[in-house]
């Protein structure tokens, strides 16, 4: 990794960049990580941001820290991660959240015909960390972390490379400061709920509820997703829908993380 001289305030950054990192260790291997000073400078971030990353990939168990010894790392999964920085400037986020309502639904489903004790303590974890965000890049961080333990859960290697591509397209900072725009005490308020209700279905061994209870959050999602686009007066669907053709508009939105 190249040392990079304007840090990025953003742990979704912070974590994919890891998630590659990571991805380099063959199967059975083991990598030990620069110091966190050290380690952040390398990928562009702040501390901050970095140190939420690195909670959520040893909550995942993908790195572990050894006592006087540092930090260290391996591959023992598929990466999830690909080469898809530049597909976010030919979609859009309702295109995104279309694909994500065809998808998940079904994983919380599959996820529900596998559920585990352990599995639903993760969840709950990450729920509640979600819950206790006080802004919007630990929310981001934290949902995204909760939607993908469910892809893993479903045991679909395939699945959990799409949402990990997925993710990595809904990083664009661009889609980042327009999606705060979404957001709203209401609005995260029903996302809790929501995420509860997932949980629950999948604890009692329910496919269908699992499948219609994520279904019913991501459409939510959608809703709130065209409310914003109406009002920042941004088509939902032609040629100015990219990413990049939003650049201008992203410059008149006001940051209002998670009121």
């Amino acid at each position: 990794m190249s040392s990079r001289s304007k840090t990025v305030a953003n742990s979704g950054h912070a974590l994919e960049r890891l998630r590659i990192l990571l991805g380099t260790v063959p199967t059975g291997g083991e990598l030990r990580l620069p110091p966190e000073r050290e380690l952040a400078e390398e990928i562009g971030v702040g501390r901050r941001a970095l140190r939420r990353a690195l909670e959520v990939l040893e909550d995942e168990g993908l790195i572990w820290r050894r006592q006087g010894k540092g930090t260290f790392g391996g591959s023992e999964q598929v990466s999830s991660t690909l080469r898809v920085n530049n597909l976010a400037e030919f979609t859009n986020p309702l295109e995104v959240i279309e694909v994500r309502i065809t998808i998940e639904p079904v994983l919380a489903r599959l996820a529900a015909t596998k559920a585990t004790p352990a599995l639903i303590q993760q969840l709950e974890r990450l729920a509640a960390k979600a819950k206790e965000s006080t802004d919007t890049d630990s929310w981001e961080l934290w949902d995204g972390a909760f939607h993908r333990k469910i892809a893993e859960a479903a045991g679909n290697q395939l699945f959990i490379l799409f949402i990990g591509m997925i993710e990595q397209i809904r990083q664009n900072d661009a889609w980042r400061h327009f999606r705060e725009r979404t957001r709203s005490v209401g609005r995260t308020t029903l996302s809790i709920q929501q995420h509860n209700d997932v949980i629950e279905a999948i604890r009692r061994f329910h496919p269908a509820e699992a499948e219609a209870a994520m279904r019913e959050h991501l459409i939510s999602l959608r809703t709130a997703l065209i409310e914003a686009m109406q009002s920042a007066d941004i088509p939902r669907a032609g040629k100015a829908t990219s990413a990049k053709e939003q650049d201008s508009k992203k410059k008149s939105f006001t940051t209002e993380g998670m009121k």
